[in-house]
């Protein structure tokens, strides 16, 4: 999809207006650590009905899609959290909706889709990507909804960065997990309108760090993608319609590791009494290492559904 631009000021504001009644304005409270690098704040996106961001993306998209077409039923591709929120808006509308998920989604996400009455496809990774990339699965019909590179999707997204601004003017960096770029896209374009001093870093795990490979070398560069329980994250390469806005809009790629995403998860539960996902907890574990800089600091928790047995792991000091 050559040529996509991010979303502007005017767009984000619009998203903000219909997705009332359909995303809740999410609270950021401050993390109290002792000796932390910075004044970390977390913008507790988990706390969306369907426990992650994508309400509002999905929301938006399916705001500004023609009646006709979305009468037909809507689909996306997505490891558990776009899909859910697709399925969320998808039931609110009684359209139909199907998920192609792929095979190593949890099955904590898989059940939560179905249980909004959505349809689910698991096919290997490898077939999850190419929908991604082709923008469409065979036999299925309907709306595609991209779950990254869609200017109504990042647009919802964008909301996201009004009410940190709303809720602390003079934030100096925002951390957000990167699976395509959708959600730091969307709010580095907000940013860059109000507050154009703040740095955006992406946030990846290290067995799935496709930016900051492509950072590296200056162009999208396949990876060696490794599946883990930060699995709302990563992929095998940057998208190519995404590279030219996240090269643009984001100051770089913050790389954790699994034992430090574990970490953060561990200490969110004890500390602040926040249940976060792998993904939702990665920019945690970037600004507690003091590579996100000083000054405030905003993680977006983009989500908190993770599997109960994997959580025990994590809480009994482990790694899944």
């Amino acid at each position: 999809m050559p040529g996509l631009e991010p979303p502007t000021l005017a767009e984000i504001r619009a998203a903000r207006d219909r997705l009332s009644g359909i995303a809740l304005r999410t609270p950021l409270v401050r993390l109290n650590v002792e000796d932390a690098p910075a004044e970390i704040y977390l913008k507790l996106e988990n706390l969306q009905p369907i426990g992650s961001f994508k309400l509002r993306g999905a929301g938006n998209a399916m705001a500004v899609a023609e009646p006709a077409a979305l009468a037909r039923g809507v689909y996306t591709a997505s490891a558990g959290n776009m899909a859910q929120g697709v399925a969320w808006c998808a039931r609110q509308r009684g359209v139909p909706c199907t998920v192609v998920m792929p095979d190593h989604a949890p099955q904590t996400k898989q059940a939560a889709v179905e249980r909004l009455g959505a349809r689910t496809i698991k096919v290997p990774f490898d077939a999850w990507w190419q929908t991604l990339v082709d923008r469409r699965y065979p036999g299925v019909d309907g709306v595609f909804i991209h779950p990254v590179s869609d200017r109504a999707v990042m647009a919802g997204n964008g909301t996201i960065a009004l009410e940190i601004l709303e809720d602390l003017a003079d934030v100096d960096t925002v951390v957000i997990p990167y699976g395509g770029g959708g959600l730091s896209c969307g709010i580095a374009a907000a940013l860059r309108e109000l507050r154009p001093q703040a740095k955006v870093y992406a946030c990846e795990v290290d067995t799935a760090a496709p930016l900051h490979a492509a950072l590296q070398a200056g162009a999208p560069t396949p990876i060696d993608y490794r599946p883990s329980f930060v699995d709302g994250i990563g992929g095998k390469g940057v998208l190519a319609e995404m590279w030219p806005l996240a090269q643009r809009l984001l100051a770089g790629s913050l790389v954790v590791s699994l034992d430090a995403v574990a970490g953060a998860i561990r200490m969110l539960v004890e500390r602040a009494r926040v249940v976060a996902e792998g993904a939702g907890a990665a920019p945690v574990a970037a600004a507690l290492s003091g590579r996100a800089g000083r000054g405030k600091v905003v993680c977006v928790v983009s989500g908190g559904n993770i599997d109960p047995a994997k959580l025990a792991i994590i809480l009994q000091g482990g790694v899944p």
